[in-house]
């Protein structure tokens, strides 16, 4: 039993194309993977601050001066190659829960509200 299979008229067969993968640059000083990228954008990214996190520190009336935060900045790549995810970092008098990932403080506290508060969910800490 063969079968037959009939082509439409007026519609010609082609050959199946392969596909081509796209043309990307590739970024100079690395192989361009995505792990590679995403290191190198994790370590020139400055902290943040989320919207929770500037509402504590306006609230508390904390400022950071610009040695401040790069002792921060330091802090969080220590916690970072050490495999911390939610950090505790306590600089100076103040207490700052720190998303680690993606380098976002996520609240803080100063010295007078430090007494008897609990940090849950915290899995490092880094004490400047």
């Amino acid at each position: 039993m063969s079968q037959q299979f009939k082509v439409p008229q007026g519609l010609p067969i082609q050959p199946i194309q392969p596909r081509q993968a796209p043309r990307t640059k590739p970024v100079p000083g690395q192989d361009g993977s995505f792990a590679n990228i995403l290191d190198t954008k994790l370590r020139e990214g400055t902290v943040k601050f989320s919207a929770h996190a500037t509402k504590r520190l306006e609230a508390r009336n904390i400022h950071f001066t610009e040695g401040q935060l790069k002792t921060l900045e330091e802090a969080v790549e220590k916690a970072r190659n050490k495999g911390g995810r939610e950090t505790l970092i306590l600089l100076d008098n103040v207490a700052l829960v720190v998303s680690v990932a993606n380098r976002t403080v996520i609240t803080a506290m100063d010295g007078d509200n430090l007494r008897d508060n609990v940090f849950t969910q915290i899995d490092s800490a880094v004490i400047i």
